[in-house]
């Protein structure tokens, strides 16, 4: 018998059913007519019962689907329905007991009839207080300008003996105010106020502070401080005072040294330049001695003064010890005779050269060539004479 085809799945067959013929034996047995009784009641298997792979899979993917819109929905319509708790006032006390009709306060706030409110210096962000960064801000730009202030007060102080040493707490909220007012902040009065204490908690901090006769807190400046704050000249007077044991002798032995070493140089060049004055002086006499020799009615002597004018610098002639060095080489030269004269009425030291025949060979041709122009001169102006 052929199997028969499903109609919605033709590759699937129906099963084969074969009837087989009852013997005549078990037909009149009790035990096959009631298996045959049954079999007849039963009815036959559908082919389509159960269904296929691909239909499990598609039956499968449409119920996650249908889950997911359904949770998706769910949550949406909880989250639009659902409201914050309130919060518990800051003056009860927290009980897990009323944990699910309110959340407890947060911190740096104030809770009053479920509504937050955070303290100063705090602003409200989402469900919690956060830090005011513009108050702290100010505060710390108030507190480091008090602490400049105080301390170049302090500094001066110590150097000149005026300024602040010790300021009373009603003096630093004053000055505050003023430093408040002339550098515009930019805060309202609330948070200026918070601004003002949070500065003054931080000074507490960072200066020196003491109680005074009056029972009031006064607060200056630690000395460590004040020292960056001292200028220049300030540091060196300092410095000489605390050395002056030591910088007392040490100051007077190198003024000693350089005195010492002033004279040494002067004595020096005194000796130098006298001594080349000197020379020049016994070159003067000695060709002074020559050409008035060999010119008739020329003065064997020169002024010892008018020297001194010709050879001497202005600012040299008011440095009267150059000029007596000079005066004693020259006295103590055997080739020159020094002696009173009378010279225009006025009594005059002259000097006049004793030696014949000392000249160089150099000053010699040097004189020749002098002798050589005048005489040329002389020639010259001996025509218009005649004339």
């Amino acid at each position: 018998m052929t199997p028969k085809s499903d109609p919605r799945n033709p590759k699937r067959k129906s099963p084969i059913i074969s009837k087989r013929p009852a013997s005549s034996s078990s037909s009149c047995s009790p035990s096959s007519f009631s298996s045959s009784s049954l079999a007849s009641l039963l009815p036959e298997p559908s082919p389509n019962l159960f269904p296929s792979v691909s239909e499990l899979l598609q039956l499968v993917a449409a119920i996650a689907v249908a889950v997911s819109v359904a949770a998706g929905c769910h949550y949406m319509v909880t989250s639009f329905n659902r409201l914050p708790k309130p919060f518990c006032n800051s003056d009860s006390e927290f009980d897990d007991s009323i944990s699910n009709s309110c959340e407890p306060c947060p911190r740096n706030g104030q809770c009053y009839d479920g509504h937050l409110e955070c303290a100063q210096g705090y602003r409200k962000y989402s469900r919690i207080c956060v830090e005011d960064g513009v108050g702290n801000e100010a505060a710390k730009k108030i507190s480091e300008g008090l602490e400049d202030h105080l301390c170049q007060e302090y500094a001066q102080f110590l150097c000149d003996g005026k300024g602040l040493v010790w300021v009373s707490e009603d003096q630093l909220k004053d000055e505050m105010d003023i430093f408040w007012q002339r550098n515009n902040l930019g805060l309202d009065n609330a948070s200026y106020k918070y601004a003002k204490e949070r500065a003054l908690d931080h000074i507490n901090v960072e200066l020196d502070t003491r109680i005074n006769d009056k029972r009031m807190k006064e607060f200056k400046c630690p000395d460590n401080v004040a020292e960056e704050y001292k200028n220049t000249i300030c540091r060196l007077r300092q410095w000489i005072a605390n050395h002056s044991l030591i910088l007392m002798p040490v100051s007077a032995l190198l003024v000693s040294c350089i005195i010492i070493l002033l004279r040494v140089r002067r004595r020096w060049y005194l000796s130098k330049r006298a001594e080349q004055l000197y020379h020049q002086v016994c070159d003067i006499l000695e060709e002074n001695a020559l050409m008035s020799k060999g010119m008739d009615g020329g003065e064997l002597w020169l002024v010892a003064s008018r020297l001194r004018d010709h050879l001497l610098s202005p600012r040299e002639r008011r440095d009267t010890v150059l000029w007596k060095k000079v005066q004693e080489l020259v006295e103590e030269d055997s080739r020159v005779d020094c002696y009173p004269k009378i010279v225009k009425g006025e009594s005059k030291v002259v000097w006049e050269w004793q030696v014949e025949g000392s000249l160089s060979a150099r000053k010699r041709k040097k004189l020749a060539i002098k002798n050589e122009n005048s005489g040329a001169q002389m020639s010259l102006s001996s025509p218009y004479k005649d004339k």
